[in-house]
């Protein structure tokens, strides 16, 4: 399954009930500024009740499908809770399954690559809400719909433990030729120039840059699977045998990730903990060059 869908693709597939049972999920998400501290997360339900597209649930990232107990936010919970969750919300096995997100495909593309890392396929629409809106076509107001209202389901997990990186695998990764650990952060978080940092200005040493916002068209959407390749390859990401992607927290991670499977890259995972919790550990080594 490709894992994109255009609007006007999922527009001709809400329009067609034939198949297996759609299950489209708003799972749109806000990082905002706060003091101490980079961010602090804010809930899109608001957003979902004041436009979505009908039919669709939401799901909280945050609250739904990330471990209340660790230290870090949108630590994944691990697959029989994920599955538990997304169960709960309505997706089954054999479920045909959309995400998207109106605040920055980053968020689509991270409960995309948690669906991944429990074998479940889905796909993620590109643009999201915004590029739905901009074709003209209707949103809805308020809670329910076809995926909102729909019963809990049965999902059964099929772990893909080499989608997740770990500290050790990072560790491990610093000085290794077959492996590009790449960073999705800007490139002035990348060098340590930015106002903000994760406690530690820099990035992950031995890695590079490839901002998140440089596979992205103006709208929004993924670039064309050809300047995709150019973009990755430029780093040396589609030359090396594995790709560990990072960012602040683990979620623009997944956008890197997402354009690498775009351009056909089949060994990748995404360091969960990212630089809140390498920043965060003063023996774990950074670097402010570029």
């Amino acid at each position: 399954m490709h894992p994109l869908i255009s609007a006007q693709a999922l527009a001709d597939r809400l329009a067609t009930p034939a198949g297996p049972p759609l299950r489209l999920f708003d799972v749109t998400a806000h990082l905002r500024p706060a003091t101490p501290g980079p961010w602090v997360v804010e809930s899109g339900r608001a957003d979902y009740l004041a436009a979505h597209i009908p039919g669709a649930a939401f799901i909280d990232l945050q609250a739904d499908l990330s471990d209340g107990a660790s230290p870090l936010r949108f630590t994944q919970p691990g697959p029989a809770r994920l599955a538990a969750a997304f169960a709960a919300a309505g997706l089954g096995d054999g479920d045909d399954c959309v995400v998207y997100s109106s605040a920055g495909p980053m968020w689509a593309t991270r409960v995309w690559w948690l669906l991944q890392s429990i074998g479940v396929a889905a796909r993620v629409l590109d643009g999201g809400l915004p590029v739905w809106r901009a074709e003209g076509r209707p949103v809805a107001g308020g809670a329910g719909g076809a995926s909102a209202d729909a019963p809990a389901a049965t999902l059964t997990p099929r772990p893909q433990p080499k989608r997740w990186a770990d500290k050790q695998d990072m560790l491990l990764a610093i000085g290794n030729q077959r492996v590009c650990t790449l960073n999705a952060l800007s490139a002035a978080l990348h060098v340590g120039t930015a106002d903000i940092h994760y406690g530690r200005p820099g990035h992950i040493l031995g890695s590079v840059n490839l901002p998140y916002t440089a596979l992205l068209d103006a709208q929004g959407c993924f670039l064309p699977a050809d300047k995709l390749r150019a973009a990755l390859d430029s780093v040396g990401a589609l030359a090396a045998a594995r790709v560990l992607c990072y960012c602040g927290g683990g979620i623009a991670a997944t956008l890197d990730a997402m354009a690498l499977t775009l351009a056909g890259h089949t060994n990748v995972a995404v360091y969960d903990g990212s630089l809140q919790e390498w920043a965060g550990d003063p023996a774990l080594p950074m670097a402010t060059a570029a």
